[in-house]
């Protein structure tokens, strides 16, 4: 009669959910610190911290400016092509959202240099 040891199983990493990757791949916020909490120095190497990671900003502008030429080349499709006007203002709609957050992409890199 043999005994077996068990060996108590660790859990299994736990993986991100689908929300909060699909928010991490479509806005930058949470690469940065914040520079109004704390003291001076504190402040400062938050700002330094800041400064060096803005050049992950172009990635996320290459994103939202795909989803720019998405929505506007599918908002010229539905109206001219099939003739739908609702879905041609939706994505019409989105391609406006999206130059919103182009233009607070390129402000930030712009403030950050």
């Amino acid at each position: 009669m043999t005994s077996q040891l068990s060996v108590p199983q660790s859990p299994p990493p736990s993986q991100p959910r689908l929300g909060s990757l699909l928010y991490r791949y479509f806005f930058f916020d949470w690469l940065f610190r914040d520079v109004t909490r704390g003291t001076l120095l504190e402040r400062a190497a938050a700002w330094r911290f800041n400064r060096e990671r803005r050049r992950y900003l172009w990635v996320y502008l290459r994103r939202w400016l795909f989803v720019f030429a998405a929505g506007y080349g599918l908002g010229v499709l539905f109206e001219h092509a099939f003739q739908l006007v609702y879905a041609a203002a939706c994505c019409y709609s989105s391609s406006c959202v999206s130059a919103s957050v182009i233009f607070v992409i390129v402000l930030s890199w712009l403030t950050l240099r």
